[in-house]
């Protein structure tokens, strides 16, 4: 097993993404409620960001993904664009343990704040990163980001930005 890798059990790891990777992190977003995507870029995260992305697999087969990566203007802010679980694995913890997995390595020791932006309707990530601030004992701040207004596309929801932190190492 490599020192990319952290197996949870035997036939499930949570794993730095590789370009490969980035077809089964297209496929899962592809058959979820996610916003898709270009393939494009889930190969170009797994190969240009993948310190600051997570796959989950079981039986080598991706079953979850974070996409994210630490703002040029804010290195102690990770932005975390996508997390996606594929519908046989909800339940059972596997987002939290992937966005634990990112924020615990070394390309994140000086990260504080980890941040993403969610819809208010999305009631499951609104959860999860609440619970991580529970678990990580911090707080979680919402605030306006996106309004409806800037999205070219008509009946686009406004996105809220969540600011987990801070930190502590």
């Amino acid at each position: 097993m490599s020192k990319n890798t952290t197996a949870i059990l035997d036939t499930f790891s949570l794993e730095q993404p590789t370009k490969e990777d980035g077809q089964g992190m297209w496929a899962l977003a592809k058959k979820s409620s996610l916003d898709l995507n270009s393939a494009y870029k889930y190969i170009m995260m797994s190969e240009y960001f993948s310190e600051t992305c997570v796959v989950a697999k079981e039986r080598g087969e991706v079953v979850g993904f974070v996409t994210g990566f630490i703002q040029p203007e804010h290195p102690d802010v990770i932005f975390v664009w996508q997390v996606g679980v594929d519908s046989s694995q909800r339940g059972k913890g596997i987002a939290s343990k992937m966005l634990n997995e990112i924020i615990s390595r070394d390309v994140c020791k000086n990260v504080r704040y980890l941040e993403a932006t969610i819809t208010k309707d999305n009631e499951a990530s609104q959860s999860l990163f609440k619970r991580l601030a529970r678990e990580h004992n911090t707080s979680c701040e919402v605030d306006d980001c996106f309004p409806a207004e800037v999205f070219p596309e008509e009946g686009t929801k406004a996105e809220y930005t969540y600011r987990v932190g801070p930190l502590s190492k």
